[in-house]
């Protein structure tokens, strides 16, 4: 049977106070209560000498405060990689005090509502509402009127209702553009991977590559489509190069898509960055594992997760779309332009 936890009268008790002086000072109200340094330290002694816990149940019915947050999410928990924004999110919740409760949906409706259900019945005072992909979204009808965030998903119009954290392609897409052109390279610059209007990092990370291109009078030189997976993308570039598609660069919209186009290159005796310079986006594990040392624009999970959570908790401010910088992660796929 376990030990009985000490209560608040006991601890008064054991201090010499009023069991209100000791609530006061567990509160950290001692100075506008005025209450004595003396009587605050023996509180605070009493306290850790009885391994003294508050009762949150009881506080939160009396304060109809509960210091819990509800992140709701897709598929965003059971992925290794994307899972680290649920780390940022709950190192953020630590450092303001609070709980994290986590529910995943997989894309059901019914068990998305009954999660909400469960997390209202438990009075969670705020929820994170997550999106594995970054993609629009309509917001269960069950989150109108309460604190509500979104991680990775977008509701939409002009003026958000809530505030919209996601990772800056637009920006990505620049930096992949410019990131080449520091290098040196002017031509032969060519796009892997398929950019359909309704995949938004797709979408986003195209215009990003072509502002920034444009901007130096450099445009694509082409673009090979293919689905966002290493099969699909190491059969289209082998393809191309059989046909004699001879690039200089590669613009890979995703990491699988890199690992596929290296296969490909390195079959047919193209060596990276030698012959053909690779950038990539998301900068997964995969980056760092592949020979040469994949140069990726990382997807910034843990700081989404950090700033879903501090947008929900901090300071009350309009609600705005948030987008967190793509930092360019440096490596060796990336040279001079190979002259021909």
């Amino acid at each position: 049977m376990p030990p009985q936890r000490a209560t608040l009268l006991q601890v008064a008790q054991r201090a010499g106070v009023s069991r209100s002086t000791a609530s006061f000072v567990l509160a950290g109200r001692h100075l506008d209560m005025r209450i004595s340094e003396d009587a605050r330290q023996r509180v605070l002694r009493a306290a850790q000498e009885l391994d003294y816990r508050p009762n949150l149940m009881a506080r939160s019915l009396r304060t109809k405060v509960t210091r819990t947050i509800a992140l709701v999410s897709d598929t965003l928990a059971s992925d290794p990689y994307a899972g680290k924004a649920i780390h940022g999110a709950l190192a953020a919740a630590v450092a303001h005090g609070h709980l994290l409760f986590i529910g995943e949906t997989e894309g059901d409706p019914v068990v998305e509502e009954k999660l909400i259900s469960d997390f209202l019945d438990r009075q969670v005072d705020a929820f994170i509402y997550a999106s594995m992909f970054t993609r629009p979204v309509r917001l269960p009808k069950l989150l109108k009127g309460h604190a509500v965030v979104l991680l990775n998903c977008l509701t939409g119009g002009a003026r958000p209702a809530h505030h919209q954290i996601i990772p800056d392609e637009l920006t990505a897409g620049w930096s992949a553009a410019a990131t080449l052109l520091e290098a040196g390279h002017r031509d032969g610059i060519h796009l892997v991977g398929k950019t359909g209007e309704n995949v938004f990092a797709g979408r986003e990370r195209l215009a990003g590559i072509r502002e920034g291109l444009t901007a130096a009078g450099v445009r694509l030189a082409g673009a090979i489509d293919c689905d966002w997976w290493p099969d699909s993308a190491y059969e289209a570039v082998r393809r191309a190069l059989a046909d004699g598609f001879a690039p200089r660069a590669l613009i890979c919209l995703n990491d699988r898509i890199a690992f596929g186009a290296y296969q490909a290159l390195r079959e047919t005796g193209r060596v990276i960055p030698d012959d053909v310079s690779v950038i990539s986006f998301d900068d997964s594990d995969l980056a760092a594992w592949l020979r040469p040392q994949l140069t990726s624009i990382s997807l910034p999970h843990y700081q989404l997760g950090w700033q879903a959570v501090g947008k929900l908790l901090g300071p009350a401010s309009d609600p705005a779309v948030l987008r967190v910088p793509m930092p360019v992660r440096r490596r060796a796929s990336v040279g001079k332009p190979a002259v021909r």
